[in-house]
C-alpha cells in the first residue's frame, strides 16, 4: 500500500470499491452501476469509514445524474434535480452517524444547482467532477493530517488505535493512521497497538492488514486489554478517527472509543482525534444530539456467519459512542492541531473552509 492505494474510484461509468468485509483474505472489487447498489455497499459495510463512504456517496450521486441525463431532454433541469434529491435521500439514510455522507451528497447537489440553465449532460458532468474533487481533497487532507499529527507522537512511538481509520476508511491514506504512516516514512520509531474492535473486527482485519502491508510494527490486542497495557506503561498516546465532531468538540466514533478515552485520561495518556474538516458538524451543539446508528444484534451474536451466543439471546449493537470533549487532548485536522477549548476554533475552521 502506498499513496496510490485506492478504496473507491470511478471507472467506465461505475463506482468501484474494495469489499472490506472480505479482507484480509480476499481483495475483491465491487462494481456498482446504480444508486441502490452504492447504498447497499454502504449499509452492508462493503465500504466503511466516514470519509470513504462520503466519497462513495458522491460517486453514487454521479450514477444518478448520468442515468437521469440519459432519460432527460434539454430544458428538463428540474427532473434532473429531482433525481439527485431522491438519490441523496437514499444515500443519506444508510448510515446516519457519519456526517461525511450527507456532507458529500449536499455538496454535489449544490454544485449542480449553481449551474445556470444547464443541459442534463452539463449537470451530469458537474456532479461527476465534484465527486472527483471530493476524492482528491480527501486524499490531500489525510496527508496534511499526517504532517500535523506526526509531531504529537512521542519519541518512543508506542501508539494505540481503534477500529480502522487508515487508507481503507478514506480515499487512500487514512486519518488516525496518517501520523503513524508519516512517522514510519520519516524513519522514526513507531509501534502500533491495534484494538481488534468487536463486533466487526475492523482493527484485526483491516488496520493490522494495512500496517502489515507497510511493514509498520504492530501488536494486535483484544479490546479489553487496553487498560492492561496502559497500566504497564506500554502506550504513549492514543490516536483514533471520528465519524462526527460537533460544535463543542464532542466526538462520535466506533463503539469502544469512549472507553479508551476514559482509560487514557485515568492513566495520563494523551488522547488524540484525527479527522478532516468534512467530519465537523457545527449544526449540533453537543454529543447528545448525534444520531447513533443501531445495527443488527445478529452482528453481535454471530461472527463470520457462526453463532457465538445461545439461540434467542438478546443483544444490543450501537455502532458508535460519543467521547466528551473534556477527554480529548487535541483534534488533528488538515489545517493543524486544535487544543481545548474547541468551540470557536471549530467554527472558524468550518466557516473558513
Amino acid at each position: 500500500m502506498n499513496s496510490a492505494f485506492r478504496t473507491v474510484w470511478w471507472e467506465a461509468g461505475q463506482v468501484c470499491l474494495i469489499d472490506q468485509r472480505l479482507l484480509p483474505d480476499e481483495a475483491i472489487v465491487v462494481r456498482c452501476t446504480t444508486v441502490e447498489e452504492v447504498a447497499h455497499a454502504i449499509r452492508t459495510m462493503q465500504i466503511r469509514g466516514a470519509p470513504a463512504i462520503g466519497c462513495a456517496a458522491a460517486y453514487g450521486m454521479a450514477l444518478a445524474a448520468h442515468r437521469a441525463a440519459r432519460e432527460a431532454t434539454d430544458g428538463d433541469q428540474q427532473r434532473m434535480y429531482d433525481h439527485l434529491t431522491a438519490a441523496k435521500m437514499i444515500l443519506d439514510s444508510q448510515r446516519p452517524t457519519a456526517v461525511n455522507l450527507s456532507w458529500a451528497t449536499k455538496r454535489v447537489l449544490e454544485a449542480a444547482r449553481r449551474l445556470i440553465n444547464p443541459s442534463p449532460e452539463a449537470i451530469a458532468h458537474t456532479v461527476l467532477e465534484e465527486a472527483h474533487a471530493i476524492l482528491a481533497e480527501d486524499l490531500a487532507m489525510c496527508h496534511a493530517i499526517g504532517r500535523h499529527g506526526v509531531t504529537l507522537i512521542p519519541p518512543r512511538g508506542h501508539v494505540l488505535t481503534h477500529c480502522n481509520a487508515g487508507g481503507l476508511a478514506t480515499a487512500g491514506y487514512g486519518t488516525a493512521l496518517a501520523p503513524i504512516r508519516k512517522a514510519h516514512e520519516q524513519g522514526r520509531p513507531i509501534h502500533v497497538y491495534v484494538d481488534e474492535t468487536r463486533p466487526f473486527l475492523q482493527g484485526a482485519r483491516l488496520t493490522a492488514w494495512e500496517l502489515q502491508q507497510e511493514r509498520i510494527p504492530l501488536t494486535l490486542i483484544t479490546d479489553n486489554m487496553a487498560g492492561y497495557f496502559m497500566k504497564r506503561g506500554e502506550i504513549d498516546c492514543v490516536i483514533v478517527g471520528a465519524d462526527r465532531i460537533v460544535a463543542n468538540g464532542d466526538v462520535a466514533n466506533k463503539i469502544g472509543t469512549y472507553s479508551l478515552a476514559v482509560l487514557a485520561h485515568a492513566h495520563g495518556i494523551p488522547f488524540y482525534v484525527a479527522a478532516p474538516s468534512s467530519t465537523i458538524d457545527i449544526s449540533l451543539p453537543n454529543g447528545d444530539a448525534i444520531p447513533i446508528e443501531e445495527r443488527s444484534p445478529d452482528e453481535v451474536t454471530t461472527c463470520f456467519g457462526r453463532r457465538i451466543a445461545p439461540e434467542g439471546v438478546t443483544a444490543a449493537h450501537p455502532a458508535f459512542d460519543v467521547t466528551p470533549s473534556r477527554l480529548v487532548t487535541a483534534l488533528i485536522t488538515e489545517r493543524g492541531v486544535i487544543y481545548p477549548p474547541f468551540g470557536d476554533q471549530l467554527r472558524q475552521l468550518v466557516v473558513g473552509s
